[in-house]
């Protein structure tokens, strides 16, 4: 019996953004986000299916999803969800654990190298940011410009990404991470993922209607994102 598995696909929850949909819906504000979702949530899956493929599975290569179309991984309700309550989600990548040349590590790999990649791509923007504005006039255009608030947006949601998605919640990559000793036990496993996916949007609502960051990450994601900044010689 094949059995195929759904490597969870990147749920994204801004608090802030949320808050700004929420109390006055800005479509320029939301217009800057935009770049950075969509480039984001769109790495974040191809890395899912390009670490599946070089494992062994060509599930998610004969489905189209080792590319960086983001149509091919931008899921229409999820995103929508996005824009107007500050959550949502892309297409879960599919692999068949059976073709995995080592399943028992290849599964964490998969798992995590959607999170990574975000870490990756939150770091090159802030390379690139610290670059531009080391140019001649680069700091005026950088700091007030369009290009200012689309990168800035840019790596913060990519740290997000990266913070959020490990954590150890069903259907969050990091719930791989967490269970996978419980994978012996198919109904123990099957049974946390069920009840930990609906903690996990239990969160998110109550912190939605309430108006409260429940997953404490901001802290972090500003960590991340000032303190790379930083060792990069950027602050502001």
């Amino acid at each position: 019996m094949i059995t195929i598995l759904f490597c969870s696909s990147p749920i994204l929850y801004l608090h802030k953004l949320n808050s700004i949909l929420m109390d006055h819906f800005d479509i320029v504000r939301t217009l800057k986000y935009l770049p950075g979702i969509i480039l984001g949530l769109t790495v974040h899956e191809y890395s899912h299916a390009l670490v599946a493929k070089l494992c062994g599975d060509n599930t998610s290569h004969d489905q189209g999803r080792v590319t960086l179309n983001p149509l091919k991984h931008i899921d229409p309700l999820g995103f929508f969800l996005l824009l107007v309550a500050g959550f949502g989600w892309a297409k879960p990548v599919q692999f068949n654990e059976q073709n995995l040349r080592n399943p028992k590590t290849d599964v964490l790999r998969i798992a995590v190298a959607g999170p990574l990649s975000n870490a990756v791509l939150a770091m090159v923007l802030s390379v690139i940011l610290v670059i531009t504005a080391s140019l001649p006039s680069g700091e005026l255009i950088v700091r007030y410009g369009l290009t200012w608030e689309i990168i800035m947006y840019a790596i913060s949601i990519n740290w997000a990404l990266f913070i959020f998605n490990l954590i150890p919640l069903p259907p969050l990559d990091g719930s791989h991470l967490l269970f996978h000793p419980f994978r012996k036990y198919p109904e123990l496993y099957n049974w946390l993922f069920r009840y930990g996916s609906l903690a996990l949007f239990g969160l998110l609502i109550f912190g939605m209607v309430s108006g409260r960051n429940i997953l404490p990450i901001g802290p972090a994601i500003n960590f991340l994102f000032r303190g790379f900044l930083g060792i990069l010689g950027y602050n502001f």
